[in-house]
């Protein structure tokens, strides 16, 4: 399992980095052109996310008058310490709009952007919108409410670039909002209604913004979820703490990132699993990769009520 580590502090251009910023270089000095089908040359609205979990849901506020790449595909790459290669930066040279998710998350693509910043080219970064500061969860794309809010501004920046498409946009985002995510929001009102207050332990911060959305009791320390995100070393006091939790039974369901599963949380869930306390499963990125982004969420908030419904028995 690969470890899964934010935000991490700023650091020197890699090599696969530095080439990619060459690569966009000659790019732009070449000129763009034609990409062919699906392209520049489509007529369609270019857009490139930095993460899958945003471009899912660009492509489908975009439908049919939209082109959106994602970079970030693969379950198995840290979108933390990405290298961006050539391919990728084509893809920024070409695009129209950029959505990154910003707050020290994806510093690859900040980097990235700045070597080439076209003035033409609308950016979202969403750590930006969300108005988040240095040191805050940068993983909102797990806050239903700020999801709410990077769809007003996706949709906000469509109608800037291309006005003559606002109705089409209007039409996609209430079919994405009534339609895609009916089961979506469904199922976190349920939860909210029937578990708030249920105390529940969890490995890292990515689970933090939904369980509190959730209105869940979350009794694992801070500063254990920020060491396991990090990499860092827990302390004594903490294992401690986290051991007794689930030893105790003091937590009713233990959630863990399925993607970084470090010896201190796989120390926690076999302590979950002698104490009979149901497991809940979540991960960084879009899982499958083929998902879509309410298919991946609803997935998990399915296993979270069917663990939240075991450690109840409602």
């Amino acid at each position: 399992m690969r470890h899964m580590r934010f935000p991490r502090r700023p650091r020197l251009l890699g090599i696969p980095l530095a080439l990619a910023i060459v690569a966009l270089g000659a790019v732009l000095l070449a000129g763009c052109g034609s990409q062919g089908p699906g392209g520049a040359g489509s007529g369609k609205l270019q857009v490139v996310a930095a993460e899958n979990f945003w471009g899912s849901i660009a492509a489908q506020l975009g439908g049919e008058k939209v082109d959106v790449r994602s970079i970030i595909v693969n379950p198995a790459t840290d979108p933390h310490s990405y290298e961006p290669n050539a391919s990728d930066a084509r893809a920024i040279a070409g695009a129209q709009m950029m959505i990154i998710n910003g707050s020290g998350y994806d510093e690859w693509a900040s980097r990235l952007l700045a070597a080439n910043s076209a003035g033409a080219r609308s950016v979202l970064d969403v750590g930006d919108l969300l108005g988040l500061k240095e040191g805050d969860n940068p993983h909102q794309w797990y806050s239903p409410a700020h999801v709410r809010g990077v769809i007003d501004q996706i949709v906000a920046d469509y109608d800037k670039l291309r006005p003559a498409d606002t109705a089409y946009f209007a039409h996609q985002r209430q079919l994405f909002e009534t339609v895609s995510l009916a089961r979506y929001n469904d199922l976190i009102a349920q939860i909210r209604s029937r578990y708030a207050g249920v105390p529940v332990g969890y490995s890292e911060g990515i689970f933090q913004p939904l369980g509190e959305a959730l209105g869940l009791k979350l009794l694992t320390p801070y500063s254990f979820t920020k060491a396991v995100a990090e990499g860092t070393d827990v302390t004594a006091q903490d294992k401690h703490t986290v051991d007794q939790q689930a030893t105790a039974r003091k937590i009713k369901v233990w959630v863990f990132n399925s993607q970084n599963v470090t010896p201190d949380v796989q120390r926690i869930n076999e302590l979950a699993r002698t104490a009979h306390i149901p497991i809940a499963t979540v991960t960084e990125t879009l899982t499958p990769a083929s998902a879509s982004f309410q298919q991946w969420q609803t997935s998990q908030l399915e296993g979270l009520q069917h663990a939240l419904q075991q450690a109840t028995g409602r």
